[in-house]
């Protein structure tokens, strides 16, 4: 049987042209990768150095990722680790509302929202949310309802286990890569029978969830087979286990192993990539782009004298 882990990687795939329609919006995706900034409203992420614990914190490193280049600010209030229990939605309420109404009404930014569950989607909505970013595969079909109801985005996620569970199995898949596209294709049917327009749909092929590091690879290898489905695809690859197993690094010792990972989405045609350090990813972005021939730099650029050299004490 096929075990989709031997396929080859299907690179230099140009992201086709896309399109997301979030509430009022429409968003155009192709002509160059998306950023989408993180910023947890939880006190135990895996990732995150714990800086940002205040709601006057929170709003500072969402300003910073918009000025940094992030074009989408991703606010959750429950963590992925799946060794502590889920989160009320009374709790995760409290905790992504204020961040939500601040960081649309304060900073302007467009924000989705990380939930499962359809009361803290419809609060983040009403507080500003144009997007709800599902990592439970729609196990709800009460937040469909919820995105027909408003109009806004709907990321649809390929895992087979609840949130926070985990599934570490080499020989659960027949073919991960198979299994990914026939998920998300009858995700999408749900979806569209509850009222979701297909134009609200995004996709994003689950790096880590329910897969092994082997499995993501194999997942991401074949990216391709996900653009037959004609939405725009969101790669959530910033610090994963893939790449901390690739590496043997920590989460926060992840940048180039996600840079890397980044360099490989875009080439295989991804349209958003979910990042926590939305500065060096949109450095690496500009310097492809030029390199690439999708950008120009003026023939009269000079580098400025400050920029030259570090500062001596």
């Amino acid at each position: 049987m096929p075990t989709g882990l031997d396929g080859p990687p299907v690179l230099n795939e140009p992201a086709p042209a896309r399109r997301l329609r979030v509430r009022d919006e429409v968003l155009e995706f192709g002509a160059r990768p998306w950023l989408m900034g993180i910023v947890n409203a939880t006190p135990d992420s895996f990732s995150d150095d714990g800086s940002a614990r205040t709601l006057d914190a929170r709003v500072r490193l969402a300003a910073e990722l918009l000025e940094a280049g992030a074009d989408i600010i991703d606010i959750g209030g429950e963590s992925g680790v799946t060794n502590r229990p889920a989160v009320a939605a009374r709790e995760e309420i409290e905790r992504v509302v204020p961040l939500i109404e601040r960081v649309t009404h304060e900073l302007g930014a467009r924000v989705s929202v990380d939930t499962y569950k359809p009361a803290v989607a419809r609060a983040a909505v009403a507080a500003g949310a144009v997007i709800v970013n599902d990592v439970s595969g729609l196990r709800d079909p009460e937040l469909a309802d919820v995105c027909a109801d408003t109009g806004a985005g709907l990321v649809l996620m390929h895992t087979r286990v609840p949130p926070k569970q985990k599934l570490l199995d080499p020989s659960f898949y027949d073919d991960v890569v198979a299994d990914v596209q026939s998920f998300l294709r009858e995700r999408m049917r749900l979806a569209v029978d509850r009222g979701v327009d297909v134009e609200q749909i995004m996709l994003d092929p689950g790096p880590d969830f329910a897969k092994t590091p082997a499995q993501t690879v194999a997942s991401l290898r074949r990216l391709d087979t996900l653009h037959a489905l004609e939405r725009p695809i969101l790669l959530a690859i910033s610090r994963k286990d893939f790449v901390g197993a690739i590496t043997g690094r920590p989460p926060r010792e992840r940048l180039a192993g996600t840079l890397a990972a980044l360099a490989y989405g875009a080439d295989a045609g991804g349209h958003v990539f979910r990042v926590h350090d939305v500065a060096a990813a949109a450095d690496f972005l500009a310097v492809r782009a030029v390199l690439q021939g999708e950008a120009e730099l003026e023939s009269a650029a000079t580098l400025a004298e400050e920029l030259r050299r570090e500062p001596t004490a």
